[in-house]
């Protein structure tokens, strides 16, 4: 049998954790807002036409914070078209997905959503064709209290309060040739830098964020964040990172090392921030947003990607998520858990249908798929400071890692309530492992709740018919004496150790 140990110590901290890393992503694509979040008639739905069932998952799953409206649509979109009476609205060809939009769905809709969903919105410019003024009367029509042309125009249509939104986005993946209006990285630095300004003018404690590159295999990588924070380093606090996981050779050792990239990717962007702050002899440290990420190749070609006929909703990006799949978002969160001291957002990509971890049937049920449970796990048990491990594992080699951890982990400890949570993956594909964990500095410990995700099958998935055929256990072979905690853990499993005070 494996053995792996870990060795915490409470005065040890890599950082608070920031609960916006258990956000997620609402784009105007396929039936993520039509027939996801809102579908009037739904036998769930309530009068503003959200569905009942997707808002009781969407509180199960934990999530934060939302970006919206995109994405991709977003560069081609007019925030004006999704506000005000819904029979003045026009129906507009969305360039980004091929489909047709008829803003039956908005801002004042979203944010009727964010209220009733208890979530943080973080919003987004578009930066593809469109710049500073149309950011700037958007931000004076969202957030200024009144007496002015776009502040009188929100109230009539009848939000008389200014909408709490602090969280902006400038643009979207503007380096990528399937942006419209995609840019260079001089082009987008001084457009972000000008938007950022007149943001902050009209509203001036606001958090903005400046797109990176669009993936770390673009061209542009690296030399884009350089240039772009060069430019607007003093106007921005974060910079995003986009990261999907890919499985093409089907091979589950290759496929668990994809989140060994994520963080490579996390401490390349960091480094790079911080030179632009070097080079400015400055304290300021930029923070990192992973505002898209998730697992997704499948559903990735034809029309599954775009639409061919300018269909309204159409069921693009649908993809079917398995047991592995969840064991790399399992993987993806310790990894961002792990950098608590940079990473403080993150968005899972998307919520419901498109590549979410909430799959909906139209007219239909609602049903969680295997991606769903590692990270309602997480949100839910880690609160508090993220601990600085010293972890004793064995290693594999796989795709491009030479030596990767054959047990990923994290502790998050709350100094309020005194508690820690212990998240362990095994990688190993064919071995149990026998953890210890010795948890020093904080007392004789007793155990609360141990959770275990594990299926004989790593292509099982949730179904309409089956919903819950990949679903949390309760860990049966976990002890804790003094300080330790011990436990077993089956080959390719993800576990959740809750202990307190004894």
């Amino acid at each position: 049998m494996l053995k792996s140990r870990i060795i915490a110590d409470k005065d040890f901290v890599v950082a608070p954790l920031d609960r916006r890393v258990f956000g997620t992503f609402v784009e105007h694509m396929g039936r993520c807002v039509y027939g996801g979040i809102y579908e009037p008639g739904h036998p769930t739905a309530d009068a503003d036409g959200l569905r009942g069932d997707v808002l009781a998952l969407t509180k199960e799953l934990g999530v934060t914070i939302v970006r919206y409206p995109g994405g991709n649509f977003l560069s081609g979109y007019n925030w004006e078209d999704g506000v005000g009476p819904k029979e003045d609205r026009p129906v507009r060809l969305d360039m980004a997905w091929g489909s047709t939009e008829t803003n039956q769905f908005g801002t004042n809709e979203f944010m009727t959503w964010v209220d009733k969903a208890g979530v943080e919105p973080m919003f987004a410019v578009n930066l593809g064709t469109r710049g500073p003024a149309e950011a700037q009367n958007f931000i004076e029509y969202c957030t200024h209290p009144g007496g002015t042309k776009y502040s009188e125009l929100r109230k009539s249509h009848g939000r008389a309060e200014p909408y709490a939104i602090n969280f902006w986005c400038l643009g979207n993946e503007m380096d990528g040739p399937w942006q419209t209006g995609a840019k260079t990285a001089y082009e987008y630095g001084r457009i972000a830098t000008e938007t950022a300004k007149v943001m902050r003018w009209t509203k001036g404690d606001l958090t903005l964020a400046a797109c990176g590159s669009s993936a770390r295999t673009m061209p542009t990588y690296g030399a884009w964040e350089y240039e772009v924070l060069d430019q607007c380093f003093d106007q921005v606090d974060f910079i995003s990172l986009h990261q999907y996981f890919e499985n093409h050779e089907s091979e589950v050792v290759r496929f668990l090392t994809v989140v060994d990239d994520l963080e490579h990717f996390i401490v390349e962007v960091a480094a790079i921030a911080d030179a632009v702050a070097a080079k400015r002899r400055s304290p300021k440290r930029i923070m990192l947003s992973i505002d898209e990420w998730n697992v997704w190749y499948r559903a990735r070609s034809g029309e599954q990607l775009r639409s061919a006929t300018w269909e309204q909703a159409p069921k693009l990006l649908e993809e079917i998520y398995n047991f592995e799949d969840a064991l790399v978002i399992g993987g993806a969160l310790i990894v961002m858990m792990n950098h608590a001291d940079r990473v403080k957002a993150a968005c899972i990509a998307q919520l419901v249908n498109v590549i979410g971890p909430i799959m909906t049937e139209t007219g239909g049920p609602a049903w969680r798929q295997t991606i769903f449970h590692p990270f309602a796990q997480s949100a839910r048990y880690a609160q508090g400071e993220v601990l600085r491990l010293n972890v004793d594992t064995g290693s594999f080699k796989a795709g491009n890692q030479d030596s990767a951890p054959l047990l990923l982990t994290t502790a998050v400890h709350d100094p309020d309530t005194g508690r820690v949570t212990i998240f362990a993956l095994n990688r190993s594909t064919d071995q149990e492992m026998q953890l210890s964990v010795e948890l020093r500095g904080l007392g004789a410990r007793s155990l609360v709740e141990a959770h275990e995700l594990h299926h004989e099958d790593i292509k099982a998935i949730n179904s309409k018919d089956d919903p819950d055929q990949v679903a949390p256990v309760a860990h049966d072979r976990v002890a804790v004496e003094g300080e330790t905690l011990t436990a077993t853990l089956k080959p390719l499993s993800w576990n959740v150790f809750i202990t307190d005070r004894a």
